[in-house]
């Protein structure tokens, strides 16, 4: 008989692990820009931050899924902890001798994001060793809660920690990284792909995740239509909002109700996920949350209210943050174990490459149409997301689940043969 979570001492260090550093991590990327903001006063620099931390990720995104793939995973993610701890007590060091300088931070924001990129497909690896198939939906629920959890509480408990000393943000998230790197330690369970992928820089291994979802449809729908689609389309929308209910830059108490209404509804989600193991209704969630979405957007049109926009988008990212709980456990337990790392980073690559580009579009709708066309027309961009998965023969087709590797539970994690380091994994 399966243990239950609460009992699964490995998955409960991998909780605690990704705690401390997702929450040093939502403290340091306010804490970073506003450094930048008191050294040069300028909000130019300030947001060249987060745009080096975007740019780097997309860019290693996938080279750290082959290195999830290629290295025992426990291993590479005390590394990634390590080196998160090397740059941060670095900045910490810096600040504290009374100037940082702008090379350092952005050196500081590229490394964490570099670091996250390698970090996060080595946690889904090793997840898949340390949790039954069974309770996949349920685990990624509760990772998800421990996010949705710091990304609330990270910013205001950095922010309050800034207001006291500028140095006291990161001295906190480098005792949270020492903590992560300590619950990885402490993990039993070893995890490494069965045939190790080839060079990193390969254009083969880089992009073997993009070639196995391109031949799975199901899971090719859902990451184009849903994922891109989706992604662009709500991220036009929830700006348009934010823009068109704070009053032209006049008030931001309308704006900031939606945005709070957006991230309760996510966590609400991540809370309520393991209530209805959204693994086995993924496909029907997922077309609800799109039919939800154009209603909407529909609704924010008709109506142009901040208290209706709110609650609407509370609505789509509850349903949003169930369905994508339900769809990367499906995802874990039909990928290959030796393609996990680099399945995990194409699919988030998919997802996070047009994000930054949703504002953009919507900001261009909101000046060239004003914000009920703004509305009607993403609206639009939804409904057309909608039919396809609600529509496409792929959105019926089942994928086959992959027998998850067995645990090695060696004392030190196991090399592959010296003649299988090149190997190319099969499908």
């Amino acid at each position: 008989m399966t243990k239950p979570l609460r009992e699964n001492r490995d998955f409960r260090l991998l909780w605690l692990s990704g705690l401390f550093a997702v929450l040093g991590g939502q403290m340091s990327a306010l804490a970073l820009p506003l450094l930048v903001l008191k050294e040069t006063g300028s909000a130019v620099q300030a947001g060249a931050v987060g745009t080096v931390s975007v740019g780097a990720v997309l860019i290693t995104m996938l080279p750290g899924g082959v290195m999830a793939d290629r290295i025992e995973r426990r291993r590479l993610m005390r590394l990634c902890d390590v080196g998160s701890l090397t740059v941060v007590t670095a900045l910490t060091v810096a600040v504290l001798h009374g100037h940082a300088p702008m090379p350092l931070v952005l050196l500081v924001a590229a490394a964490g994001a570099v670091i996250s990129s390698v970090y996060a497909p080595a946690v889904f690896g090793l997840m898949r060793a340390v949790v039954p198939a069974d309770q996949m939906g349920t685990a990624t629920a509760r990772l998800q809660a421990r996010t949705q959890t710091a990304r609330l509480v990270g910013p205001l408990v950095g922010g309050a920690l800034f207001g006291i000393h500028p140095a006291l943000p990161f001295a906190v998230e480098a005792v949270g990284l020492l903590a992560s790197t300590v619950c990885v330690a402490l993990v039993r369970t070893r995890s490494r792909a069965r045939t190790a992928a080839g060079s990193v820089f390969s254009r083969r291994e880089l992009t073997a995740g993009l070639t196995f979802l391109w031949k799975m449809p199901y899971l090719r729908t859902v990451l184009l239509v849903f994922g891109l689609g989706m992604n662009f389309a709500f991220g036009a929308l929830t700006f348009i909002a934010l823009t068109a209910f704070s009053d032209g830059g006049r008030s931001g108490i309308g704006g900031g109700f939606v945005i709070s209404c957006v991230s309760a509804g996510a966590l609400a989600g991540a809370l309520f996920a393991p209530r209805i193991s959204p693994d086995r209704h993924s496909r029907a969630l997922i077309i609800a949350t799109c039919w939800t979405c154009v209603t909407a957007a529909g609704a924010m049109a008709w109506i142009g209210r901040p208290l209706v926009a709110g609650v609407m988008c509370a609505l789509c990212m509850f349903l949003s943050t169930v369905a994508s709980i339900g769809f990367l456990s499906k995802l874990l337990v039909v990928t290959p174990e030796e393609r996990v790392g680099r399945v995990q980073s194409a699919a988030g690559f998919l997802s996070s490459m047009v994000q930054p580009f949703g504002p953009l579009a919507g900001g261009a709708l909101l000046m060239a149409f004003g914000p009920r066309w703004a509305f009607a027309l993403t609206g639009c961009v939804l409904a057309a997301s909608a039919l396809v998965v609600t529509f496409a023969p792929s959105m019926r087709t089942e994928e086959p689940a992959q027998d998850a590797a067995e645990p090695v539970d060696a004392a030190e994690p196991v090399d592959a043969p010296a003649d299988e380091k090149h190997a190319t994994p099969g499908t």
